[in-house]
């Protein structure tokens, strides 16, 4: 007998509009007419594209919509070809396999104001935080979006509606991943507002170093970059030990420590495998761990480490599993 598909639901697409250049907005409904599973604002889908890879866009429409969910799909020529297969290939009318909806990135609702910080697509999980937030009308909040230029970011028509005018700041900064903008006068000052970053890596670098003196909890990522998509050419196998079930996994270069594990039949907790939620937070007893994560605090890096991200400076990590 069969295992049971992973992606229990099955959507149609309903519309696909380009949205940007390079970027494609999918409305994905329930063939049948019924309604879909809820979801929270930062909400994504885990979604079986044209060529059978399983790739996760962040859900950008209103929460309180329960007839569809829309996605936007940037075509990255550089990755391993889901987004291209997913633009390229994927139509109206198309049947395509997905997970319920899940949330790594959740907005805190009870914040008193948000600060969103946005470098190209990752305006995506943003935009459904302030339908959210719009649709309360009780926290304040103010968007910072970093693109390369108005043709290639999503959305920039919506963010300008007279609504929100206001509270939007679109810079265009040619390409230069955010070092163009300066985020220090946003960040210098903790205040009672929450954090939300969203974007290429260099951006989420420079809000977590611009914000460690901002309260716990208080700053939020999110990331799909996946761990092989961190991978450097530097990367050598190391061996990590199981203290507490035993045994001993070797995790090959380009491998993160939680698919070595999985291939190994170890079943871990894990959500974003981009090292920004925080829930594969795993216990290090012993050795040194490479951390390549956006949670850890330094005082943290001695006893902890996120296994969908990290790797080992030292032959052999010993982990509390």
């Amino acid at each position: 007998m069969s295992d049971p598909d992973p992606l229990p639901l099955e959507l149609v697409i309903s519309r696909a509009d380009d949205v940007a250049s390079g970027v494609r907005l999918f409305e994905l409904r329930d063939p049948a007419g019924g309604g879909l599973p809820p979801f929270t604002a930062g909400s994504h889908l885990t979604v079986r594209v044209p060529n059978g890879a399983e790739r996760k866009y962040s859900l950008c429409n209103d929460p309180a919509e329960r007839d569809r969910y829309e996605i936007a799909v940037k075509r990255d020529t550089t990755g391993r070809g889901a987004s291209v297969s997913f633009v390229d290939a994927a139509r109206v009318g198309d049947r395509l396999r997905a997970s319920p909806p899940d949330n790594a990135f959740a907005l805190d609702e009870r914040a008193p104001a948000a600060i969103f910080i946005a470098g190209g697509i990752g305006i995506t999980p943003m935009l459904a935080m302030i339908r959210a937030l719009d649709a309360r009308g009780a926290t304040a909040w103010k968007l910072y979006y970093l693109v390369r230029d108005r043709a290639s970011a999503p959305f920039v028509d919506v963010l300008e509606d007279d609504a929100w005018r206001s509270r939007v700041r679109i810079h265009e900064d040619g390409g230069d991943l955010g070092r163009s903008f300066d985020l220090w006068p946003v960040l210098e000052k903790p205040g009672n507002a929450h954090v939300y970053c969203c974007g290429p890596r260099p951006l989420m670098d420079a809000v977590r170093d611009m914000t460690g003196h901002w309260p716990a909890g208080s700053i939020h990522f999110e990331s799909f970059v996946e761990g092989a998509a961190l991978a450097r050419p530097e990367d050598r196998p190391f061996t990590v030990r199981l203290a507490r079930s035993g045994g001993e996994v070797v995790v090959p270069a380009g491998v993160t420590i939680l698919e070595a594990l999985r291939r190994a039949g170890r079943t871990v907790p894990s959500s974003c495998e981009s090292g920004t939620c925080g829930t594969c937070r795993t216990g290090l007893l012993a050795g040194e761990a490479e951390h390549r994560d956006l949670v850890l605090m330094q005082d943290e890096q001695a006893s902890a480490v996120m296994i969908c991200v990290s790797r080992a400076l030292s032959g052999e990590l010993v982990l509390d599993l």
